[in-house]
Order: structure tokens, then sequence, then C-alpha cells
């Protein structure tokens, strides 16, 4: 349904031509648990992301927006970007994001976000992450953590009990 309504789309990557437009996020794992910031003018513990530059690709823009919003270093998982959650909702200015939510593994570090965004940033267990994260995240929490325990993504270092847990 969501890949007939993108070919209806003229220009649906770019967040000035039209007011539904893809924006993208990511579900960071790694051998410390689940990352995730909390927004600052939502005031919700959420997925890092955010909307595209021109040209750019929705994996890559998943990379950038969490590089740019955790100071961490993430990359995809070793076989590739693994898409593991599209959510439709409604943003400012009346916006409608098509969020392609990507895995991504992050550095065993603390986040050091810039000045310019969130401050709150924060590694979780999986079940903390499920219980402080918005509900429209939860579900790709459990995609995430799914893909990791049944071994179809592999997290490099391995992943912690918290991780796994």
């Amino acid at each position: 349904m969501i890949l007939d309504y993108l070919r209806t789309l003229a220009h649906p990557f770019d967040r000035h031509a039209a007011m539904t437009h893809v924006t993208a996020s990511a579900v960071v794992v790694g051998v410390r648990g689940v990352l995730l910031h909390r927004h600052r003018r939502l005031h919700r513990w959420l997925q890092p992301g955010g909307h595209l530059d021109p040209g750019e690709r929705p994996e890559d823009g998943a990379l950038r927006e969490c590089e740019e919003e955790t100071g961490l270093t993430v990359g995809h998982p070793a076989d590739g970007p693994v898409l593991v959650h599209v959510d439709v909702h409604g943003s400012a200015d009346d916006h409608i994001h098509l969020d392609a939510r990507y895995l991504l593994v992050g550095a065993d570090a603390d986040p050091a976000p810039p000045p310019t965004e969130s401050q709150d940033v924060a590694w979780f267990s999986w079940e903390l992450a499920s219980a402080v994260a918005d509900e429209a995240l939860v579900g790709a929490l459990s995609a995430a953590r799914r893909l990791i325990a049944t071994g179809t993504v592999e997290i490099p270092g391995g992943t912690s009990e918290e991780c796994n847990g």
C-alpha cells in the first residue's frame, strides 16, 4: 500500500515538493542495548531521524541523521541496510511523514550530541526502551529485536545480555 502511494508522488523524497514525503530514522542497537533520544519539541523518547537532504537515499539519511543527533558513529549491519519498519504519521505544518526506519549498529561509546541537538540521548535495555519509547516506535523495536534474536542480523562484537534480553 505504501509503495503504491509512493508511486503517486512526483518527488517523494523532497520535503518541499509535497506535504507528504519520505523521512528516515534509525533503530540503533549495539553491545550497550538500544539508543534513544528525547525529542526536544515533542518531549518523547524516539529513534534518531529526520528529513532527507536533496538527492539523499533514505538509508543514507538514517545514518546522517543519527550521527548528527547523537554524535555516535553508526553503520548498517554487515550485509547492508535493513529496513525494519515504515511508519506513517502526521508532523508539524500538516505534513505527512512516510518514515523509513532502518536498523543501525552503534559504536560502544557514550552519546555526544552537539549543543544544537537534544542532550537527552541514552542507551536502554530492550525492555526499558520499549517501556519509555513513543508507542509508534514499539513495533520497530520489536521487529529489530526479532531480527537480532533469530540471527537474521548479526551485531558486530556480539550483543550484551541487555541487548539480547
